[in-house]
């Protein structure tokens, strides 16, 4: 339930969050007086926003296509613009496809999917034992979430069956990682931001297992930056994947899809918007 709050309580709050440097500060304070149970919380979160905690872990949520998703310190927050990369497996997923969210941190992407189409065999994985946590906690029934590194922690049977592989790698270059904003730098874990020397180094080795783990016309989604994408496709179509490229201007994204070639399962007649 909100805090009741007295313009004095907002005005004070917004002050606090301004000298701290933060831009919407406004808004930031809107959303802690509507998460905080009571005044109390609400100077305790002031006071982590204040001290550089990001946002969302201040407050135990994200939102992300449509949902609240849970994060909390030490745990990669879901950004806007790989909303576009869930739009766009949706868009290929059909009903009760088998689905595999790699990389999942949060399990943003997988939850939002799944929200989306409803009926799928969702599996999610990671390597951070502490995305692991709040992964099974947003994707709840919906899926299962193993901890381990890329495709080693799933379960065999999963081999040549796979129909959507979200891979929502790393791939900011180790010598830019030091220019993220603070938020990201230091409270986000480093194994979810940094993708080696060019930022392609995870896909690489993604790229390499995936075609093993697809289902013969499956799709392998990946988001990378504008700059990288031209490579990011010459290294999927080097694993014998077919890549294209996709953009959204408006969450200023940009996206690998790569199709295993071959005759893909049958889909429903429902469609995706």
């Amino acid at each position: 339930m909100p805090v009741p709050t007295t313009p004095l309580a907002v005005s004070t709050v917004v002050t606090a969050l301004r000298a701290a440097g933060c831009v919407f500060a406004e808004d930031e304070a809107e959303l802690i007086f509507s998460t905080a149970t009571g005044p109390a919380e609400v100077a305790a979160m002031v006071e982590r926003r204040v001290a550089g905690l990001p946002l969302e872990h201040v407050l135990g949520w994200a939102e992300f296509g449509g949902l609240r998703i849970a994060v909390g310190p030490g745990v990669f927050v879901p950004r806007r613009r790989t909303e576009f990369l869930v739009r766009q497996a949706a868009a290929l997923a059909r009903p009760g496809a088998v689905v595999v969210d790699l990389c999942c941190g949060s399990g943003a992407l997988g939850a939002a999917l799944a929200a989306r189409r409803g009926r799928v065999e969702l599996h999610a994985a990671d390597v951070e034992p502490a995305a692991v946590r709040y992964a099974r906690r947003n994707i709840g029934e919906a899926g299962e979430v193993y901890e381990g590194d890329l495709f080693g922690p799933l379960p065999g049977s999963l081999r040549g069956r796979v129909e959507i592989l979200l891979a929502n790698v790393p791939y900011v270059p180790t010598d830019d990682v030091e220019l993220l904003p603070p938020e990201a730098r230091i409270h986000e874990p480093r194994v979810a931001l940094d993708g080696g020397l060019d930022g392609l180094d995870v896909l690489r080795r993604v790229t390499a297992e995936a075609p093993r783990w697809l289902a013969p016309g499956g799709h392998l989604l990946v988001e990378t930056s504008e700059r990288q994408a031209a490579r990011a496709e010459e290294t999927v179509a080097r694993s014998g994947l077919i890549p294209r490229v996709v953009r959204s201007e408006e969450l200023y994204a940009t996206v690998v899809i790569a199709t295993r070639p071959g005759p893909a399962a049958p889909r429903g007649g429902d469609t995706v918007s």
